[in-house]
């Protein structure tokens, strides 16, 4: 069973900058997907980052040039380093992973991601 453990979340000033940690386990295949999304108040959840476990990131438009999504194959991390934060960032941040078979590319959207954590809070405020 798959489990994903987010942390890092907390309360930064606009411009600030945060790192969000996600620690998988139970992963018993080789192609997946990983991915951070995040759901404001009143919002759907949305995608902010995906990434392939063979393959290079894709970013949401509002999040491109200021999030990166890395990978930590050696401890079975992935992160979410977040910069120039503002207050249209604040939301519940969920990372969220898959089985994908097919190598370079992964859905964008929530609903084809299988296994999520609990969800961390970020508030910028401005």
């Amino acid at each position: 069973q798959v489990q994903l453990v987010e942390s890092g979340g907390g309360s930064v000033q606009s411009g600030g900058s945060l790192t969000l940690s996600c620690a998988a386990s139970g992963y018993t295949y080789r192609d997946y997907c990983m991915g951070w999304f995040r759901q404001a108040p009143g919002k759907e959840r949305e995608a902010v980052a995906v990434r392939h476990s063979i393959g290079s990131p894709q970013y949401a438009d509002f999040v491109k040039g200021r999030f990166t999504i890395s990978q930590d194959n050696g401890m079975n991390t992935f992160d979410l380093q977040m910069t120039n934060l503002n207050p249209e960032d604040t939301a519940i941040y969920y990372c969220a992973s898959s089985h994908w078979s097919v190598p370079g590319t992964c859905p964008f959207q929530a609903a084809d991601f299988t296994y999520w954590g609990q969800g961390t809070q970020v508030t910028v405020s401005a």
